[in-house]
């Protein structure tokens, strides 16, 4: 989990401090970083799952660094319409938590071996609010934040790099 705690740091640092390269030609201007974002990172599993962190800020900068198992490795950067961001935002609003706070899914059951989520809202005064959420921890509430974390990808443009792609010599989990 740390592991995963230091790509999501780094990647709202880089965001921040960048500025968001963006996707486009040479000379393309990228669009100035904003201070709200909201970031989620995907962690391992007992199989083959992805493993990348994704952010996207107010004004639309998406930001992606694929880890393990994604057809991209390593960061790259969009720009997205503000729409993208407001859709995250409102399909995402349901399980925020209260402001400045760290909060865990509640299970009914759980499986094991899922993967772990964490997602970041920061506010533009930099407030950070966390829900730390397993893939595992099952209840009709939780089936629903995995259907809206599994259409994240398309929402954020990023759905090509982030699908799923083993390959040869990367272990599991």
């Amino acid at each position: 989990m740390s592991l995963i705690r230091s790509l999501i740091a780094g990647s709202v640092l880089l965001a921040g401090a960048s500025g968001c390269a963006m996707e486009g030609g040479p000379g393309s201007a990228p669009a100035p970083a904003s201070a709200e974002s909201i970031a989620y990172s995907v962690g391992p599993c007992f199989g083959f799952c992805q493993v990348y962190v994704a952010q996207i800020a107010a004004n639309g900068a998406v930001h992606f660094d694929g880890a393990r198992h994604t057809a991209v490795l390593g960061p790259r950067d969009r720009q997205a319409a503000r729409s993208a961001f407001e859709a995250a935002s409102a399909a995402l609003a349901a399980y925020r938590p209260a402001a400045g706070t760290t909060a865990q899914t509640q299970c009914d059951q759980s499986i094991s071996d899922q993967q772990h989520l964490t997602i970041t809202w920061t506010a533009a005064d930099g407030t950070k609010t966390v829900l730390e959420h397993d893939k595992g921890c099952r209840s009709a509430r939780n089936e629903a934040l995995n259907a809206v974390i599994g259409d994240l990808p398309a929402t954020l443009g990023i759905a090509e790099w982030a699908k799923q792609q083993t390959r040869p010599g990367a272990s599991r989990g």
